[in-house]
């Protein structure tokens, strides 16, 4: 589990290809302080298990992940090119402090940046929205883009915007992606588990309330 709190902006060592999968090598000194074989972080948002640890990989400030076809399919790893900046987190520590909202680090979907305006000291960014993940998102919500976690400012059925400080354009690759980049989008658990729970199986919550009032009524009368 995550907080969406960039730790530190790494840089991709190389991607190798190998069929429907790839092999991710990611410099990060920080992250890599205490990674271990098997440790957790979370890359532009996506939860990668690290590998290759030890003496040689730490001395390097390298760590290295597989990455499999189904998150080359859902997400833009497979974009990634040697040189480019990824945003790095750690898992959250039990009992430390929840700086941004839960991130599970599994990424929903793809969006791609359309548009940003800049202010004085800040800038909105807007982003396209899948039509699958739409309903989930909403005006002061909350979302991970490329493992950030940032409040939505305005949530339309095909789009949404997002307000960056300096500090997130200074720290994290949206400080640097313009018009047309994608971006990884995770939406807030909380608010699959709600569905879920609503309405199993694609019922709506409005028609599983009516539900429960049909059956309260029947067990009334």
């Amino acid at each position: 589990m995550f907080t969406g709190i960039v730790e530190e902006l790494g840089r991709v060592v190389a991607l190798e290809v190998e069929g429907d999968s790839a092999r991710l090598r990611v410099a990060g000194a920080l992250v890599t302080s205490d990674a271990e074989h098997g440790s957790s972080i979370a890359v532009n948002g996506v939860c990668l298990t690290v590998i290759e640890s030890g003496t040689q990989a730490a001395a390097a400030g390298e760590f290295t992940a597989d990455v499999m076809a189904e998150t080359l399919d859902k997400s833009n790893i497979g974009d990634l090119k040697p040189g480019d900046p990824v945003n790095l987190e750690r898992p959250m520590k039990l009992g430390a402090r929840l700086g941004g909202h839960l991130v599970q680090g599994h990424v929903d979907g793809v969006g791609t940046v359309l548009e940003r305006t800049p202010g004085e000291h800040w800038e909105v960014v807007r982003i396209s929205l899948p039509a699958a993940l739409s309903r989930y998102v909403v005006d002061k919500g909350s979302i991970t883009v490329d493992g950030i976690s940032l409040t939505v400012v305005e949530a339309d059925t095909d789009a949404f915007t997002v307000s960056l400080i300096p500090t997130t354009l200074e720290l994290t690759t949206l400080g640097s992606k313009g018009p047309g980049a994608p971006v990884n989008l995770e939406i807030d658990v909380i608010a699959k588990y709600t569905e879920r729970l609503l309405g199993l199986d694609g019922t709506t919550a409005d028609t599983a309330t009516k539900t429960a009032d049909a059956t309260t009524k029947e067990v009334a009368a």
